[in-house]
């Protein structure tokens, strides 16, 4: 991640005020004349280490040109983000940088001809398509200090006096060797986000999330990582640490219950959760409840059974009302330590980032300490009084709300306080508390990074690292809790679960498999960048999953009757029909199919126009799975001239030649509702006033559900249950809706059984 208030040019502003001061030190060391090798290194060393000490320190090996190399520099920021303590061991310092060493062309001569003596036989059989590169790994290797370009001048200069100049059979190109395609593995299909298209590679979400591959620091090295602030006791602190997790990873997914998760939510779900998995460690489902006035327990039970649905299991569930006493009992601490103070400044006065400073900034400890317990006895109104921290954000922010006056009882704790602290004060001490290594938070919480490693350290507590990573955001919907209650309260929407939103529990109403969604967040990958994404990408991976989950059944939304006249029997037949056509093995159901059937009315025209293949007059079709080919004889119909029925005969396929097309139909049905979901809106940014500039309540689509009332579907579905979901034939994909009751079941169209060319 790059490091808080990042600048174009690669420093924070603090660092490039520092560079000038750092070049004075060099060039009082080496006079005026400051080259331009010297002056780079000097650069990226202000670039890359923030500790001004440290920074001293390098500066003056720099400028006595015993760091000559980029290299001996990278060695040199490894060797003191790991000793953050001082005083530096310089002799182990100079070793672990090549301090003094000098690599004579001789010896590069001698590393060169040894490597090229090696693969001799190799080089003399591949000549210059051989990989040069592995020379010069080889090479180096021997010599961790030497100049690479000198190392590949020999090789070139060798190679040359081995081989002589290249001739044109050199120059052709080397064919390339087919490779053999891997089998296919169990393994999700990840991919890579660019320019809002997906390309796929075989790298599953714990794949990303494993090891090294997020370059995140390893449990205890909490000092090498960029920003991290340490103080005397840090290395103290970090070895109880150890002790407590004996090295384990730890993260937590910390939500407000204050309304339902959405599809951004799931990203975060996945990266905590699957980042602990994927590193044999454990997550907490920590509720943030510090904001009693719009918490409900309804959202804490949503929240974690949005948890378990997508497949994890908290290690344990807290809350940060655990912990309020030792929250208590450190602001206390902290205003002892002169690092708080209790402010009577209106909420509306420090709005914003240029808010006048607090005039009650200075005011003696003792009566902080009075004021406080006084705001904790409910003695002050709410926004009378506030606790506040003594520090200046990333974002320029000064002295951020530790604790306000709520005269509101907390779900957990009663009336027992009217003091609750906020995020700012809470987030960080509680992930102290429970000793997480990794913070793992979206961008927007960047600017609070610098207050969260303030705090712990202002306590001499346990400090964690927080890493930010891009959120998730989908186009042509709303995420944001208060635009969702708009919704709901206009009734463009029933409720937070209505399948036209993007919330978790909307989703699983629709009928979205919560591996598609986990498969989702894989395949947008752990990126730093926000991903804004198009729906239909999370429409595919719901499609890959439900093909090999959701059976098979017919229905028919827009029935024709059709009357067999030759029915072969007097009674209705039993035909089979596979769960999995393309894996019979998977079994099979079955349905009636009698002399009255019913078929789509789009599956009928009197008139078969070109290209057009289903039944017409004279030109029959088959009927899926009957093994029957039904040809029209005679076409009924009302008063206003509309088709009501078809009159037909049928035939044994094995008897007549094949049809063009053979369509899907229904007997003996159950009579179903079925609701047809479109997108909510009809722009892809709706809160953007660029684009909607009547907001977002003006921007609803008219056509975003149509409700077929008397859908006819195969009793095969009789015994299913809310949330069971089948691939309706040449329909889409379908979930029983929770509004289900006996004698009238109701399904969700979930996705078409294609992508609408019109969506992508």
């Amino acid at each position: 991640c790059p490091a808080p208030g990042a600048t174009g040019s690669g420093l924070t502003p603090v660092r490039s005020r520092r560079l000038p001061s750092r070049l004075g030190q060099a060039r009082g060391a080496l006079g005026p004349a400051l080259d331009k090798a010297t002056g780079t290194l000097l650069y990226n060393a202000a670039a890359r280490l923030r500790d001004p000490q440290h920074l001293g320190f390098l500066v003056g090996y720099i400028a006595r040109r015993q760091i000559l190399t980029d290299l001996q520099l990278s060695a040199a920021l490894d060797y003191v983000r790991s000793h953050p303590l001082e005083p530096l061991d310089t002799a182990e310092f100079e070793r672990a940088c090549g301090v003094g060493v000098c690599v004579t062309p001789e010896q590069i001569e001698e590393a060169v001809e040894a490597v090229i003596s090696k693969h001799r036989a190799e080089l003399l059989a591949e000549r210059y398509r051989f990989n040069m590169g592995l020379l010069m790994g080889e090479a180096r290797s021997q010599l961790q200090w030497a100049d690479g370009k000198t190392i590949k001048n020999e090789v070139d200069l060798q190679v040359l006096h081995l081989l002589g100049p290249k001739t044109e059979a050199d120059l052709e190109k080397k064919p390339k060797a087919a490779k053999a395609r891997p089998a296919p593995t169990e393994k999700q299909k990840a991919a890579v986000v660019e320019n809002g298209e997906v390309g796929t590679e075989t790298r599953s979400l714990l794949e990303q999330l494993r090891g090294e591959a997020l370059k995140f620091h390893k449990p205890g090295e909490n000092y090498k990582t960029e920003g991290y602030v340490v103080t005397p006791n840090t290395m103290a602190l970090l070895k109880q640490h150890l002790a407590i997790t004996g090295g384990q990873v730890r993260t937590r997914f910390p939500p407000e219950p204050n309304g339902i998760l959405h599809i951004g939510h799931a990203k975060a779900i996945n990266f905590n959760f699957g980042y602990a998995k994927a590193n044999g460690g454990i997550c907490f489902l920590r509720y943030d409840d510090t904001n009693p006035e719009k918490e409900e327990e309804k959202y804490f039970t949503a929240i974690r059974e949005m948890v378990e649905w997508l497949g994890y299991q908290p290690y344990a569930v807290t809350h940060a009302s655990d912990y309020f006493d030792q929250l208590y009992a450190w602001a206390l601490e902290l205003i002892r330590r002169g690092q708080a103070y209790v402010c009577h400044q209106k909420v509306e006065e420090i709005k914003g980032h240029n808010p006048p400073p607090s005039p009650w900034r200075d005011r003696p400890v003792e009566e902080s300490l009075v004021l406080f317990e006084d705001m904790r006895k409910g003695k002050f109104g709410e926004g009378e009084a506030t606790l506040r921290m003594k520090l200046v954000m990333e974002d320029g922010k000064m002295d951020p709300v530790a604790y306000r006056v709520k005269f509101t009882p907390h779900h957990r704790t009663g009336d027992k306080w009217c003091i609750y602290p906020t995020y700012d004060y809470t987030h960080c001490l509680c992930d102290s508390i429970e000793h997480i290594t990794h913070s793992l938070c979206t961008k927007e919480f960047q600017a609070r990074r610098s207050s969260y490693f303030w705090l712990c350290n202002a306590l001499d507590v346990y400090c964690p690292v927080q890493w930010e990573y891009g959120r998730l955001n989908l186009l042509y919907t709303v995420v944001s809790k208060r635009k969702i209650i708009r919704l709901v309260e206009t009734g463009a929407v029933r409720d937070w679960d209505d399948p036209r939103l993007f919330t978790l529990t909307a989703l699983r109403r629709r009928g979205f498999p919560p591996e598609a969604i986990n498969n989702f967040c894989a395949r947008v990958g752990v990126t730093v960048a926000q991903a804004t994404m198009e729906p239909h990408l999370l429409e595919a991976c719901a499609r890959e999953v439900l093909n090999e989950q959701a059976p098979r059944a017919m229905a028919v939304l827009e029935p024709l009757k059709v009357t067999i006249t030759n029915f072969p029997a007097t009674k209705a037949l039993e035909v089979l029909v596979p769960n999995f056509p393309a894996d019979e093995s998977r079994g099979f159901h079955k349905v009636p199919f009698q002399s009255t059937v019913y078929i789509e009315e789009t599956d009928f025209r009197e008139e078969a126009d070109k290209g057009y293949k289903r039944l017409a007059p004279g030109q029959p079709v088959g009927l899926r799975h009957t093994g029957y080919i039904i040809a029209v004889q005679n076409i009924i119909k009302d008063a206003s001239g509309r088709v009501i029925e078809l009159e037909v005969t049928c035939t044994k396929s094995d008897v007549a030649e094949k049809p063009k097309a053979f369509i899907h139909w229904v007997s003996e049905p159950l009579v179903c509702e079925v609701r047809l979901y479109e997108r909510l809106f009809l722009h892809k940014n709706p809160e953007d006033p660029s684009e909607v500039p009547g907001g977002f309540l003006s921007d609803l689509n008219p056509d975003s559900l149509r409700v077929v009332h008397n859908a006819l579907v195969d009793s095969s579905v009789l015994s299913a249950r809310p949330f069971d979901k089948f691939q309706f034939e040449r329909l889409g994909y379908f979930s029983v809706d929770p509004d289900s009751e006996e004698g009238k079941m109701v399904f969700n169209r979930t996705v078409t059984l294609k992508e609408d060319p019109g969506k992508a």
